[in-house]
């Protein structure tokens, strides 16, 4: 596998050398070893800070994944299944016809409740009270389990509530205690980020042209209803020390090691330590609905919490990975055929392509495919 962290190495110094990017990290765990960890370029613009391989950065939806891994720790210690009905948890979400909305519906963005009050600002996502009722008082889109549509925004709190409510604790403490600490990535891998760790952090910058992309954009877009233009993650909002520091578990701070080392732990031992049975494991990343995205109007693939594909390529052409895209071009993911575990971040924020993972894992893949 040297070749494989010479080849990813030289592929980010090209994209940082073009200015294609200013500043990355990959990771990559095969079979539970590390087997590539490089970085490139700085992890602030302003001031020159080089990345290094604890540099955490925001990485958007790429925390989905994080949640979701936290949930099927819970599951497996006995928390709950993914057939309770969230309302067993959380009665006050049962409002308006949701008591048939289940855990599986919720991890697979089918729960219907993707929409959020279009008056929500980045400050109210930082008020958890807040955020729950309000999406507990959401009326559903869809009956559960009929269809999909990626719930952006409201994922993040349905899940972290089921975690609040099956553990007594808030989910960035359940993160730290039962996968980030016993991983000895607690340094590494955030939802709320603590106020001691912020100065450590990559410092996002927003690539060209996106804002007038998206003020280019019809305003009646169901797009826009699970995720207000305000709430809609940016380098601003990524950089934003409220937002860090809360739980909005629809996104997390982490470096490429921390949650390569995360999703290696899904597929089997890291160190002694395993996440989750191969039972569960096959449970967990095999799909559970496909069909249009009612948000986005594309094909949508979902396991439990986790897309299927890899960046850059198709669920049909895919189908062993499972893992999570981030808006800003983060990702990381799973492959249970090759035993590959694979994480990028990056500081240019660009919510329009995903050209820096695509290339890299397409490396990856093309070296591990049949090892």
């Amino acid at each position: 596998m040297t070749n494989l962290q010479k080849d990813v190495q030289e592929a980010i110094d090209r994209l940082v050398e073009s200015g294609a990017e200013t500043g990355l990290q990959v990771a990559v765990y095969q079979h539970g070893e590390l087997v590539v960890d490089a970085v490139a370029g700085v992890a602030d613009p302003a001031t020159g800070r080089p990345v290094t391989s604890d540099t955490p950065f925001y990485s958007a939806s790429t925390g989905k994944g994080v949640t979701a891994t936290v949930a099927h720790v819970l599951a497996e210690r006995g928390l709950f299944n993914y057939d309770t009905p969230v309302a067993e948890l959380w009665p006050e979400f049962g409002a308006h016809g949701k008591e048939t909305v289940t855990v599986r519906h919720a991890l697979s963005h089918s729960a219907g409740v993707p929409g959020v009050p279009s008056s929500l600002t980045p400050e109210d996502l930082g008020n958890w009270d807040k955020m729950v009722a309000t999406i507990a008082e959401e009326e559903p889109w869809w009956e559960a389990g009929t269809k999909t549509g990626y719930h952006a925004v409201s994922w993040g709190f349905i899940i972290g509530e089921i975690v609040r409510r099956a553990s007594g604790k808030p989910i960035s403490q359940v993160l730290r205690e039962e996968v980030a600490g016993p991983l000895g990535v607690g340094d590494e891998l955030f939802l709320g980020v603590p106020e001691s760790e912020l100065g450590r952090l990559a410092r996002l910058e927003q690539a060209e042209g996106t804002a007038e992309m998206f003020a280019s954009l019809p305003p009646d877009l169901p797009m826009f209803r699970a995720a207000p233009p305000a709430l809609l993650p940016s380098a601003d909002y990524g950089n934003r020390t409220d937002v860090l520091t809360s739980d909005i578990p629809a996104g997390g701070t982490m470096t490429a090691r921390g949650v390569a080392r995360m999703y290696a732990a899904l597929l089997g031992e890291v160190d002694g330590v395993r996440l989750v049975s191969p039972e569960r494991l096959r449970e967990i990343s095999t799909v559970v609905i496909s069909d249009v995205d009612q948000v986005f109007g594309s094909p949508a693939t979902w396991a439990l919490g986790y897309g299927i594909g890899r960046p850059g390529s198709t669920p049909e052409d895919s189908p062993t990975t499972f893992g999570m895209v981030g808006m800003g071009g983060s990702a990381a993911y799973a492959d249970t055929a090759t035993g590959i575990a694979f994480a990028l971040t990056k500081t240019r924020f660009n919510p329009t392509e995903s050209e820096a993972a695509n290339e890299v894992s397409g490396i990856v893949n093309k070296t591990t495919a049949g090892v």
